[in-house]
This record gives structure tokens, C-alpha cells and sequence, in this order.
């Protein structure tokens, strides 16, 4: 049956379409980061042991903009990580930079993903196993031929107040903390790396799992291994200035405080090289 809405051919995709983003754009302005935000998408990351888990991240993607276009062509950010394989890594971020400045036509490019990294971990003493959660962030951009990448993990860890055991007869009050330790290095330090370094410089480590037995080992340990917020940024600092990889860390930890309406809190920055 011949159409009877007119002697219009069908559209060809791709075809007699004009390029708005493309225009000439007459303001001189060039602007610094244009692209997309939040886009959320399953990935398979690859950690140090080799070993490739499924999670989910959330993508921010962003190029520069020349004074003399009007935009930029939104659509070839989804299609740079659709043709990625998806198998994610610190050490092929850069190549995603590469190809976002070279089908943007960008002089810069700039990539956030955060994400959830889970981790088996051992009872202390059942050695049951069971999967902990790690926020994990990686902030890369690459301006010319020049790639700059930090790593970001937030590492949940106890810890046991040493004024409150010094003063208490029976006991010292304790809590979860929070520490965010974000890196800059010459060569590839892995998610692992961090969390443990900042798991041995609480308190204790946690555990998604614990039998009496552990729940004891780990209360136990902590009573005997007291920081203040002030020592487990420390303790994490004097870590990292041993690692010769590192150029550049902050570090910050946030204790939830257990008998106060409020959280104590402590931050270190430093360049090493």
C-alpha cells in the first residue's frame, strides 16, 4: 500500500540531518568541562590479584570546548565506554581519555567513576568468609599528552578511644570510623594496597561476618590497640610516605562517635616528591 502522507521519502539515519554542535559559535568563550554526569552502567573491574568482579559505577565524562563551537556531541561519550570492553582497571583508564580526545576533538579530557569494590575477607579466627564493602573513586584527565590520575578509597574500620580506656575501669567507649585516603603515584598502586594500609592502622579492621569466637578476638584486639582520629591519620600517613610509588595523598578519617551528638574528625595533605 503507498503512503498517502506525501511524497517524502523515508529519512535515511545519519543522513541530511545538520550538525547544530558543529556550528561556528561567535561569544570567544571557551569553556573548561562540557559533558555528562551521573550516567550509571555495569562494569567488570579487574583488581590486583587478577581477579574480575561485576559491580556498577556512576560515570562522569567531560571534554574542553574550543571558543569557536557551538557544542559538543553529547552521544560519543556513551559510545567511547560502549566500545570499551567494560573490563575496567587502574591501569587502562588512560586509554579511555585517549579515544574521549580523539572523537571529541578536545584538547582535554577528563573521567570520574565511583563505584562499589567488594573484598573477601577471613574471620579472624573461624576464618569464615564473607564480602565487605569498599567505596572506591578514580578522578582522571589527560590535557594534551599529559594524564594525571588519583584513587580514592573510603575504608570502614573501628576504633577504640585511649583517653576513655585510661579513665574507665570497666571499659572505653568505641566506634565505626570512616577514612578516605586519596593517591596520586608514578606507577600503579592498587585498591587493595590502600585498604589494607588503612585497615592496619585502626583499631581493627571489619568484618561482614563474625562467630563469638572473632566478635571476642576483634573486641579484644581493639581494647589493646587504642587510636585517637589524630593517630589513624597519622598511622596512615607514615604508611604511605614508605611507599616510594606515592607523589601526592590526603588523607582524611571520621570517627561516628559513640557518646556524642557529633563526629571527631582529622585531615592530613602532602605532596612526597
Amino acid at each position: 500500500m503507498r503512503s498517502t502522507s506525501g511524497n517524502h521519502s523515508p529519512l535515511k539515519i545519519g543522513s541530511e540531518l545538520h550538525d547544530l554542535q558543529s556550528e561556528t559559535d561567535g561569544r570567544a568563550i571557551s569553556i573548561d568541562k562540557v559533558g555528562i554526569r551521573r550516567l550509571e552502567t555495569p562494569i567488570r573491574l579487574r583488581d590486583r590479584d587478577d581477579y574480575v568482579q561485576e559491580t556498577v559505577a556512576q560515570f562522569n565524562m567531560f571534554v574542553d570546548l574550543a571558543h569557536d563551537v557551538r557544542g559538543t556531541h553529547m552521544s560519543r561519550f556513551i559510545e567511547v565506554l560502549n566500545e570499551h570492553d567494560k573490563t575496567f582497571s587502574v591501569e587502562n583508564v588512560d586509554e579511555i581519555l585517549q579515544t574521549m580526545q580523539a572523537r571529541l576533538e578536545a584538547r582535554a579530557a577528563y573521567l570520574e567513576m565511583s563505584f562499589p569494590f567488594f573484598l573477601w575477607k577471613s574471620a579472624p579466627i573461624t576464618k569464615q568468609p564473607s564480602q565487605l564493602n569498599y567505596q572506591a573513586r578514580i578522578l582522571a584527565d589527560r590535557v594534551r599528552e599529559r594524564s594525571e590520575m588519583a584513587l580514592e578509597v573510603r575504608v570502614p574500620v573501628k576504633t577504640l578511644c585511649p583517653c576513655s580506656k585510661s579513665i574507665s575501669k570497666y571499659g572505653a567507649h568505641n566506634q565505626r570510623a570512616v577514612v578516605a585516603v586519596q593517591i596520586r603515584s608514578r606507577f600503579t598502586v592498587w585498591i587493595q594496597c590502600l585498604i589494607e594500609i588503612v585497615e592496619a592502622s585502626a583499631s581493627s579492621g571489619l568484618y561482614a561476618l563474625l562467630k563469638r569466637p572473632d566478635e571476642k578476638h576483634v573486641t579484644e584486639s581493639a581494647y589493646e590497640n587504642p587510636v585517637f582520629v589524630e593517630d589513624l591519620v597519622r598511622n596512615v600517613v607514615r604508611r604511605l610516605q614508605q611507599d616510594e610509588r606515592i607523589t601526592w595523598y590526603q588523607v582524611e578519617a571520621e570517627n561516628l562517635e559513640s557518646i556524642h551528638n557529633h563526629n571527631a574528625y582529622a585531615l592530613i595533605s602532602a605532596q612526597t616528591d
